[in-house]
């Protein structure tokens, strides 16, 4: 088959529909979007459709990949490491029910914040689920493990994660297409004790996980993707994923004799470790995240000989480059270059023309009259309403969180306790908050800015889009205080006095501010 020249997220996308997926199941967030939309742009495959629209939320995406397994079919779902903590659930108890037709988890994970809450390490997940995963030195290694993924899913019966960081998912490289499969038939699963998690079922499912971690170590320990580059110093390095790249880059450009364990499929093949680390007196390990399988090597060996995140070999947080690993390898890299002061700090901000703009300089002068007043924000583009010019947002925790942090807020004697959350964060994560809310009676106001996409991955299609009045009516706002506004400089003075009229109502209300993304207007 031929090169391509693709990002790391594109060649998880090739390889799945090589692999012969029937379905990708997701919901966009950086660094994993463009693994779903190149699927969406490469329709259809050899004439067969994959089915490929958006998920309400990673739950759902989950679930559903679940349910193309066990009809026989092969599936991908795809999502952001915080993205695995909403489908965490499903996630869980999939390695307890296992799987019929492969499926594949891609994960991206965001070392240094680039665009995330947190750097949570996703590997903790596979570990605690006791599933295979595999963890891609470069984007050839990409499309190949997806391939063998599905391939090993099958064959174990179990679900396994594919982890791959932002500057891995967000890179270019020729990469070497196989010749495609075709789809699996349809044949849904018989065994309905397999699936079914009564006490009984998941007690058995359970002790058959169990029973195949010594096949999954030994898979490791053959693994094609698990190496030894040998050398000739006393000093060597135990390089997990894209560590390995920047390990041999360094090694290459200084010219260095240090040996080099790669991992890249888990669990960790103990054997091969161990007759590694026999041979070395110092051993330097680098893995892009939290120093997970340092401890648990300092444990097997002792502290003596392994040296890295824990003991500050390496930095704790943040990416792992090049320039790291040299100098913890004692190679000096001369000085560190600095920008210049004449450089000024170019912070993000709204684009001009958003309709946010107009609603935060609406917030701001509506809550002018309160002395003591916050406004409780979520994850999207929204979130800058907490930069200067604005400085209107007072907190942002995870998806859905504005409205669960207002109420509670709320029921804590907080007037006005209001809140703002975007269109696809409410049907991801805030519906079900806006529900106890109502039933609790809650004083407060939850704005849902609307702008008819979910903007800040790139303007994929947002759930509910239309249908926000009638959802919010469905779960029992009172139709009197489901309030719709256009955020426009001309209308200022219009929405101050509804957004005021609703923050001194002593219950549940609704304001849509509604009018759409500029960038989507464009387009």
């Amino acid at each position: 088959m031929q090169k391509q020249l693709l990002l790391g997220a594109e060649a998880i996308a090739q390889a799945a529909l090589d692999a012969g997926i029937s379905g990708v199941y997701a919901y966009p967030g950086t660094p994993s979007t463009e693994i779903t939309e190149f699927i969406q742009r490469s329709q259809p495959v050899n004439g067969v459709s994959v089915r490929s629209t958006w998920a309400t939320n990673e739950k759902t995406a989950f679930e559903a990949a679940l349910g193309m397994s066990y009809a026989g079919k092969r599936s991908l779902t795809c999502m952001k490491h915080v993205g695995l903590n909403v489908a965490a659930d499903a996630f869980m108890n999939s390695a307890v029910t296992g799987i019929h037709g492969g499926l594949v988890i891609a994960v991206a994970d965001d070392p240094s914040m680039h665009s995330s809450q947190n750097e949570q390490d996703s590997r903790v997940y596979a570990k605690f689920a006791m599933i295979p995963l595999l963890e891609p030195s470069n984007q050839q290694e990409a499309y190949d493990m997806v391939r063998w993924g599905f391939d090993l899913s099958e064959k174990t019966e179990l679900p396994v994660m594919l982890r791959i960081p932002t500057r891995l998912s967000h890179s270019r490289a020729a990469v070497l297409r196989r010749e495609p499969r075709e789809q699996n038939e349809l044949h849904p699963s018989g065994d309905k004790g397999k699936w079914i998690l009564l006490p009984t079922n998941a007690r058995r499912n359970y002790q058959r996980l169990l029973e195949k971690q010594q096949e999954l170590a030994d898979t490791s320990e053959t693994s094609g993707f698990n190496r030894v580059t040998e050398g000739e110093s006393r000093t060597a390095v135990i390089a997990f994923g894209i560590a390995y790249n920047y390990a041999m880059e360094v090694i290459r450009t200084h010219n260095l004799s240090v040996a080099v364990l790669k991992i890249s499929q888990y669990p960790l093949p103990e054997k091969l470790i161990s007759q590694f680390a026999k041979k070395y007196s110092d051993i330097l390990i680098a893995e892009e995240g939290y120093p997970v399988y340092e401890e648990l090597l300092k444990g097997y060996f002792g502290n003596s000989k392994f040296r890295g995140r824990l003991d500050g070999a390496l930095p704790r947080a943040g990416e792992l480059s090049p320039n790291l690993l040299a100098k913890a390898l004692g190679v000096d890299t001369g000085e560190i270059r600095t920008i210049p002061g004449i450089v000024a700090g170019r912070p993000p901000m709204l684009c001009k023309g958003c309709s946010h703009r107009d609603l935060f300089d609406a917030i701001n002068k509506a809550m002018e009259e309160y002395p003591e007043h916050h406004v409780f924000g979520d994850i999207g583009c929204y979130t800058l309403g907490a930069l200067p010019p604005y400085s209107a947002i007072s907190t942002c925790v995870d998806m859905g969180a504005a409205i669960t942090m207002a109420k509670g807020a709320a029921d804590a004697g907080m007037r006005p306790a209001l809140c703002v959350i975007g269109d696809s964060t409410f049907t991801h994560s805030g519906i079900t908050g806006l529900l106890d809310a109502v039933n609790d009676r809650s004083p407060m106001t939850v704005i849902i800015s609307d702008n008819g996409t979910t903007a800040m991955t790139g303007g994929q299609n947002s759930a509910g889009t239309g249908r926000f009045h009638n959802i919010c009516r469905g779960i029992g706002v009172e139709e009197a205080h489901i309030r719709s506004i256009v955020p426009l400089k001309k209308n200022l003075g219009e929405n101050c006095r509804i957004l005021k009229e609703e923050i001194d109502y002593q219950g549940v209300s609704v304001i849509i501010a509604q009018r759409e993304c500029v960038q989507t207007a464009r387009k």
